[in-house]
């Protein structure tokens, strides 16, 4: 083989080289969750219940929960406290007015514990796979 042979082959494994280097850069780039914000335009206000019905979320996606803080809150609950409508003891309270909550794997509920606001669907729970 010539001389020449070998540097057409050497740049041809060259360019293999760089074009796999570049796609694994490219594919193992850190992946972001969504963004969902609560209740669309209207944001986070009464009648939320159904709000996550029919989207995907997966662990990691964002929850942003947009409302006016003075009549409002968004309290992060369990299963029970999501249900009664009632807040747990030790439940983080989110105040605000623009708070942006990662999803875990598995069931999120979200209230809002000002008097009768959760009762009248101020809620959402939301499964994460």
């Amino acid at each position: 083989m010539s001389s020449e042979g070998r540097v057409s082959a050497g740049r041809a494994m060259l360019l293999i080289m760089v074009a796999v280097i570049y796609l694994l850069i490219q594919y193992s780039a850190p992946v972001h969750g969504a963004t969902y914000t609560v209740g669309g335009s209207a944001g986070w206000t009464f009648n939320s219940a159904n709000w996550p019905k029919g989207k995907r979320f997966r662990a990691g996606d964002v929850l942003a929960f947009n409302y006016d803080s003075t009549v409002h809150n968004v309290v992060a609950v369990n299963a029970g406290g999501y249900s009664s409508c009632t807040t747990p003891a030790g439940a983080k309270v989110y105040q605000s007015g623009k708070e942006q909550i990662k999803l875990v794997k598995g069931q999120n509920f979200f209230i809002c514990n000002y008097a009768g606001h959760c009762e009248s669907g101020m809620k959402i729970a939301v499964n994460a796979v």
